[in-house]
């Protein structure tokens, strides 16, 4: 407790004695005259207690204030305060994010998402209220950022496309302690590469803001209600803002604005739809002089102050738990994509081992239990990349009966004669029964694993179909001819090739021999 505190405690804390016993000693007094009337007294007894009680509930209410620091003569300058649940739901996320953060391997990336998420943690406490101006090109967004800032902060009556970059302007509203970011993005329906850039980063800017103005100059068109339902799915506070209604009769701005409500009454309530005139057109008057009227922004200023002042901290929080969330989204995504790719890479290397080994001890049909092995192992590496330690056994168990279901589907016939017929036709000779075995299991063994990837990505989940539908699905998805095209070529080097060359070096040595024998006899 500071001494200023202290000091008014103990000073209020004597008063109220004082007071009280000097109220004591002259009630009583007056009590002691009254005697000769019961009721009198009981009564005057009875509006002592009830302000001695008084006296102290002020006290302890004056002393609560005092403890909070908002009475007039001690009102420190306040700490911006978020709204805690959502508060400590986006610190939480946070907190989470950055532990995850060290599974990616990238370290530029690492430090991209570091930065940006201590950059959402500092918005937390000291953050402007961004509000973002967006619509399509030149309709008066920054026009209305002038009249707004009340001074030129851009270039006014910009023909299409010309505002290449969001300009971004500060002001301090009264009433509200965060300053107030207003940011004018490019236009939303440029046509060709450019313009896709553009509307990319206008989309970037509106995913960011706290408070989102959508300008329009006339009753809205499709190509534009696209766009303004996009953003309203996002969640974010919306005003559409028709501007330029100095260019109709007052009978045309009527008619337009209550279309505007009408159209948009799923998206916008009716009150967050205003009409203004940024930047009035100049007129030539009769007698040939030229006059401009003022700006008419006053119904845009008022809603946004009553927004920014009942909600401001609200939709802050709103926005900073929003940005967390999408953050540790980005991040689960890009842990996904890493471990989807070094498991693809284990996926590879087991197709042919498996290939490997049924080449090398031939059997008279293709049979996957020969290479159970190698797949339990397969499933065990898959696992362990996706944070899931499995034993020899388990992966056993789980390969066993990942073959059954490929066996019982009759996925073995069909990638037998899909392979056999694709191999004869990429290859320049007689392929041999090893080859096709060889390449069929690494096949099989790749609709396997990448099954298994899809099992541990969905958290050991084999999804609504089971087991089954799993498999069918990677079998279509490895079925394209695209596909089979390449998985020949890579196969006709991994397995075809050797095959053939140690055929030929076993031909050769039998040739070899055979002369010598016959040479031995001469």
């Amino acid at each position: 407790m500071t001494l200023l505190r202290f000091s008014t405690l103990i000073f209020g804390l004597i008063l109220i004695i004082g007071l009280s016993l000097w109220l004591i000693d002259s009630l009583s007094r007056l009590h002691w005259q009254l005697s000769y009337s019961p009721l009198l007294g009981n009564l005057l007894l009875f509006l002592l207690i009830i302000l001695i009680g008084g006296l102290i509930i002020v006290f302890v209410y004056y002393l609560l204030r005092l403890n909070r620091g908002d009475l007039p003569f001690h009102r420190a300058r306040k700490q911006i305060k978020i709204p805690a649940g959502k508060s400590e739901a986006a610190s939480l996320n946070l907190k989470a994010l950055r532990q995850e953060l060290c599974e990616i391997q990238d370290e530029i990336t690492r430090q991209a998402i570091l930065s940006k998420s201590q950059e959402i943690e500092a918005n937390l406490v000291q953050g402007e209220i961004q509000v973002v101006v967006f619509g399509t090109g030149s309709a008066g967004k920054t026009s209305l950022v002038n009249a707004v800032m009340g001074k030129m902060v851009g270039k006014v009556n910009a023909p299409m496309g010309t505002t290449v970059v969001g300009g971004i302007y500060r002001l301090q509203l009264k009433g509200l302690e965060r300053k107030i970011l207003i940011i004018d993005t490019p236009g939303i329906m440029e046509v060709g590469v450019v313009g896709t850039e553009r509307e990319q980063l206008a989309r970037k800017l509106a995913t960011e803001a706290d408070l989102l103005l959508f300008v329009v100059d006339n009753d809205l068109r499709y190509s534009e209600y696209k766009p303004l339902q996009t953003l309203a799915s996002i969640g974010k506070r919306l005003i559409l803002v028709f501007n330029k209604t100095d260019l109709y009769t007052y009978e045309d701005q009527k008619a337009i604005l209550k279309s505007l409500r009408q159209r948009v009454n799923d998206l916008i309530p009716a009150n967050n739809v205003v009409a203004i005139a940024a930047s009035p057109q100049v007129v030539e008057l009769d007698n040939g002089e030229v006059f401009q009227s003022e700006a008419d922004i006053l119904p845009l200023l008022r809603l946004m102050a009553e927004i920014l002042r009942a909600e401001g901290e609200n939709l802050v929080a709103d926005n900073i738990l929003l940005q967390s969330l999408k953050l540790g989204e980005e991040v689960r995504k890009l842990i996904d994509l890493q471990r989807f790719r070094e498991a693809e890479k284990i996926v590879g290397r087991f197709q042919w081992i498996s290939a490997g080994v049924v080449a090398v001890t031939p059997l008279p049909m293709v049979d996957l239990l020969a290479t159970a092995a190698v797949n339990a192992q397969m499933v065990v590496e898959i696992g362990r990349i996706y944070g899931c330690e499995l034993n020899m056994e388990r992966g056993k168990e789980l390969a066993l009966s990942l073959t059954k279901t490929i066996t019982s589907l009759g996925i073995v016939k069909g990638a037998l004669q899909l392979l056999t017929t694709a191999l004869q036709i990429n290859a320049s000779t007689l392929i041999v029964g090893r080859a096709i075995q060889g390449t069929t299991t690494a096949y099989l063994t790749r609709i396997a694993g990448k099954s298994f990837i899809e099992y541990f990505r969905n958290d050991q989940d084999w999804g609504d179909g089971g087991m089954v539908e799993m498999v069918q699905h990677q079998f279509q998805l490895n079925h394209r001819n695209e596909f089979i095209q390449a998985f020949i070529q890579e196969a006709i080097l991994q397995v075809v090739k050797p095959i053939m060359d140690n055929q030929s070096e076993v031909t050769l040595e039998d040739i070899h021999s055979s002369t010598s024998i016959k040479t031995n006899r001469k």
